[in-house]
């Protein structure tokens, strides 16, 4: 025997549902652009490594929206306006393509194109919403329609367009575009789409690929199963008023996506990845009854299920071999496997990786998978799950990812101690197991479901699913007593099949303080839609409650990290010693929730704020990314004070040198004013303002947010959305905060 450690990839493909269900316009483009970057081609790079055998998880409701798109059927708001001659575009429309049609990573996908990066310098880096119609006279019909082509053209992966003779001279061409050329290329779109899950079915029946399969619409099972389970790592949440203990749906939501699978693979499937890797003891008899075989999900629900921590050296190698064991758990006299992700590996591919080079980083890879073989005593008795999204990393690499995915590809086939496999292969060939007796509920991301349940918006959304769920039941009750329900049959399936399609995760990520994208509102828009379109079709009037968004635009965010005593840093530009900001309170860097929205911030230069008070000033240090120090090239940033009193403090740095200006608010208008902002720069930028000029009082609240302007590294929000909250120090705060 060989004893070599079995190797899972398993890339969780996965898009929200973006169809208005009103209109059934998708009103956002992310299936179409994945679709033609990463969900053909993530599977086609495989056929130059048939050794390396992956696992795919396609979410039944991108099936959905991948066939539509396929079939060239799909009715799709960026799509049209792409469609529509540069000539009859409207205002509107204009504005539309300005605003949204630079959604691409400015590094990687804009800045190699040198008109494409002209017309966004030309739009303007940092440009909100309302300030578009001003700068709409500076663009020319052949700029609309060169926007219109480089957006849908850099969103289709470099492997295709090089082998592709017509993409492959558009992108060369790089402007001056004609309509014809569009529309070609908007066909291109459609045969590419087309083309996808065709791919998946050819790989899997070659023994290549395993395809797995989640509930239709993306929801929490167990908070389906009961919203109650979210108390076993939350005791002390705050749940919606009604108790949601609804199995039925979460039986359904995963019948119709075993079926769906069944029809377009031609075989039923052996595997899921549960929605963000949530489980409970009550969705085990689910997957069982529908045939599933195994599940996979986060190695903190193993580790909270046995009680037992993972442990990591400081590089963060795992040295527990009891991550890397499958498990079996008896369910209703069925037996389930399960295996776990390994959270480092997974994640250093999704968020690292990016910022190495392509065969370092797959280097890195392998060195840590032949590290988990060492320590083996048996090899082939253990597998190394390595989970996560296999569409949202690639734009941060360079070339798509290809370049990386290659690399690790050919150091892994033939590799004398690793062996690439489905997770169906391992377990079919390694019948031993450990058992478990009972799962932790949890899911993937902090072993809880506080992204989906909890906050005040999410409890708001269980409500209203709650209440539509419950005027359904009656609607439809009382119509099988009545005799025109056959009359009715047809807008009760529709009314059940929005239902689900409102029970889907994704709503409730963009809900809360937990994650945080330019588009929260239009998620929150088309929540409420869903619930408005189930009300419409059973006949009742929505509740004017609708009309009112969920997600709360203005949102208070007190810094993770409090400062713990006074500081009186030097403001010369540099950390003078260990100590001067050693008590410093931090924030967070934050990208638009995931890869999805990276883009729109570029890639950033602050990696770090510091902030902390001494008795009479409030002072901020702003750390660069490491590889940018030291940074000569010109930017500027703005602290927006809201309350004692409105401030902005709006500084320009160009290497050394810095300056600060502070306005004011006189009449809904910004003048500057006598008061003054000490500011220096060198390797960190650093600011002092006077408490007295912040009006700020001891025990008080200062509210502000950062806004930086990185010129061609991007814009920054700090945070995302809505403000941060500093709490002034108290006449008391040495006492409370004594720190050795």
């Amino acid at each position: 025997m060989e004893n070599k450690l079995n190797i899972a990839f398993v890339w969780h493909m996965h898009q929200p549902l973006y169809k208005d269900p009103i209109t059934n316009e998708y009103t956002m483009p992310w299936v179409l652009f994945h679709g033609t970057k990463d969900y053909y081609d993530m599977v086609a790079i495989l056929e130059a490594f048939p050794q390396v055998h992956q696992t795919f998880n396609l979410v039944p409701c991108l099936i959905e929206q991948i066939n539509e798109y396929g079939s060239g059927k799909a009715n799709d708001r960026y799509g049209n306006i792409s469609k529509k001659p540069a000539s009859e575009l409207t205002r509107e429309d204009k504005s539309f393509i300005l605003q949204y049609f630079f959604q691409a990573n400015w590094e990687h996908m804009i800045k190699p194109l040198a008109r494409y990066q002209e017309l966004l310098r030309k739009r303007g880096y940092a440009i909100t919403g309302d300030e578009i119609p001003s700068v709409l006279r500076y663009f020319i019909e052949q700029d609309y329609l060169d926007i219109q082509v480089l957006f849908n053209l850099v969103w289709i992966d470099p492997s295709i367009r090089d082998g592709d003779a017509f993409l492959s001279a558009l992108y060369a061409k790089g402007g001056g575009y004609t309509e014809g050329e569009k529309l070609k290329l908007l066909d291109k779109q459609v045969e590419i789409m087309g083309m996808i899950l065709p791919k998946y079915r050819e790989m899997q029946d070659k023994g290549i690929i395993e395809v797995t399969t989640t509930p239709y619409y993306h929801p929490i099972m167990p908070l389906l199963c009961d919203s109650f389970s979210a108390k076993e790592a939350m005791p002390h949440v705050a749940l919606p008023r009604e108790r949601f203990t609804h199995p039925e749906d979460a039986r359904e939501q995963m019948r119709r996506g075993v079926a769906l699978y069944k029809e377009t693979f031609g075989r039923a499937p052996k595997g899921i990845w549960p929605s963000e890797g949530s489980v409970s003891m009550e969705v085990l008899p689910i997957l069982a009854g529908e045939g599933i075989e195994w599940f996979a999900t986060d190695e903190e629900i193993l580790s909270n299920t046995l009680r037992r921590p993972v442990r990591r050296d400081s590089s963060g190698n795992c040295y527990d071999a009891f991550l890397y064991r499958p498990y079996a758990i008896e369910t209703d006299a069925k037996t389930l496997s399960a295996v776990f992700r390994d959270h480092i590996l997974s994640d250093l591919i999704g968020f690292d990786y990016a910022k190495m080079d392509a065969e370092h980083a797959a280097d890195d890879m392998v060195r840590r998978l032949a590290h988990i073989h060492g320590m083996l005593e048996n090899p082939e008795a253990h597998i190394v799950n390595i989970i996560l999204d296999g569409e949202n990393a690639w734009e941060h690499f360079r070339n798509d990812g290809r370049d990386f995915l290659a690399a690790l590809y050919s150091k892994l086939s033939n590799h004398p101690k690793l062996r690439p496999v489905t997770v169906s292969e391992f377990l079919t060939r390694n019948k031993d197991r450990d058992t478990l007796n009972w799962i932790y509920p949890g899911s993937w991301i902090s072993h809880n479901f506080k992204i989906w349940i909890g906050h005040a918006e999410d409890n708001a959304a269980w409500d209203y699913i709650q209440e539509v769920r419950s005027a359904l039941v009656d609607y439809e009750e009382s119509a099988k007593k009545s005799s025109d329900y056959k009359s009715k049959k047809k807008s009760i399936a529709a009314a059940w099949e929005t239902l689900y399609a409102a029970e889907g995760s994704d709503w409730f990520w963009w809900y809360g303080d937990d994650h945080s994208s330019m588009l929260d509102e239009h998620f929150d828009y088309l929540f409420r839609r869903n619930i408005k379109k189930i009300y419409t079709l059973i006949e009742m009037e929505p509740p004017d409650s609708l009309e009112i968004p969920i997600s709360t635009e203005i949102k208070g965010f007190h810094p993770p990290v409090a400062p713990q005593a006074y500081i009186n840093p030097v403001i010369d530009g540099s950390v003078t010693n260990y100590f001067e900001w050693l008590a410093a309170g931090a924030l967070e860097r934050q990208f638009f929730g995931t890869a999805m929205h990276r883009e729109l911030q570029g890639e950033g230069l602050i990696v770090a704020v510091a902030y902390g008070f001494s008795r009479d000033a409030l002072f901020f240090r702003l750390d660069y990314l490491e590889e940018l120090i030291p940074h000569e090239t010109q930017w500027s940033f703005t602290i927006n004070f809201l309350h004692p009193v409105p401030l902005r403090v709006n500084s320009v740095v160009k290497g050394k040198d810095a300056k600060a200006i502070v306005y004011g608010k006189v009449k809904d208008k910004w003048v500057t004013t006598d008061f003054r902002a000490d500011i220096a720069a060198d390797t960190v930028v650093e600011v002092g303002i006077d408490l007295l000029t912040l009006g700020a009082v001891k025990g008080g609240e200062i509210k502000l947010f950062i806004s930086i302007d990185g010129a061609d590294r991007g814009m920054e929000r700090w945070p995302v959305k809505g403000f941060l909250i500093f709490d002034v120090p108290s006449e008391d705060f040495e006492q409370q905060n004594w720190i050795v």
